[in-house]
């Protein structure tokens, strides 16, 4: 259950599966953290007939184009607010091979946010101009092209949704893993845990010693380098 006294932090999708997000809210990291998460259907709210939120690309082309009035008037519905004017409010962000590479570093200047939308895009994407006037931000998953933004939507929620109060039982373990400050941006040194061999391979001794300095020593030589660095 969220913290006592701590306002949630609210977590808004945009996208044409929101039935897709209903797994989210079991995770016990998630159900036990300020997260509120929300998600929400673009056909819901389009002022379009018949449920219509694409369309065909103006000079041609293969595929299918969200359209940008589709997406203000769902934002629009939303938070009673002009689509233009909801940035302003909170972190508007496009799931977008174009945008900014999700990191560490990007998941917690998201975490420190009260709020923030994602906007899930299907088929060839968003209009530009919901790039240009309604978001203001736009997050990569990775140099490679998904069929829709819901993953990398389920990847930011997840990965945000646990360094907020209450997801993990000890908070002080977010400051020594993967990717963080105190590993200098490196990944974490190899675990181990019962039993102490399996099928001839056994757990190095030094685990097994009780000298914390040794150990402390041997994860330090053991952790990985940083991503792009050689290790």
């Amino acid at each position: 259950m969220p913290t006592a006294g701590v306002a949630a932090m609210q977590v808004d999708v945009f996208t044409l599966f929101p039935e897709w997000f209903d797994w989210m809210r079991r995770p016990r990291h998630l159900t036990n953290a300020d997260l509120d998460l929300r998600a929400f259907n673009y056909r819901d709210y389009t002022p379009l007939s018949a449920g219509q939120v694409d369309d065909s690309p103006y000079g041609g082309g293969p595929g299918m184009v969200l359209r940008v009035d589709v997406v203000a008037a769902a934002l629009e519905a939303v938070y009673g607010l002009p689509a233009a004017r909801i940035r302003k409010q909170r972190p508007v962000i496009v799931l977008s091979p174009r945008g900014r590479m999700l990191t560490d570093g990007v998941v917690r200047e998201l975490a420190d946010a009260p709020a923030i939308t994602l906007l899930c895009g299907r088929y060839e994407g968003f209009d530009e101009r919901v790039h240009t006037l309604l978001a203001s931000d736009a997050i990569c998953m990775g140099h490679y092209v998904l069929a829709g933004g819901e993953i990398p939507a389920m990847a930011v929620v997840d990965a945000v949704g646990r360094r907020l109060p209450g997801a993990l039982g000890n908070q002080a373990s977010l400051e020594h893993e993967s990717f963080s400050p105190a590993l200098a941006g490196g990944t974490e040194y190899p675990h181990y845990t019962r039993p102490a061999e399996f099928l001839g391979e056994s757990v190095p001794d030094v685990l097994l010693s009780g000298d914390h300095g040794a150990i402390a020593r041997w994860r330090e030589v053991h952790q990985g380098p940083a991503p792009g660095r050689m290790s």
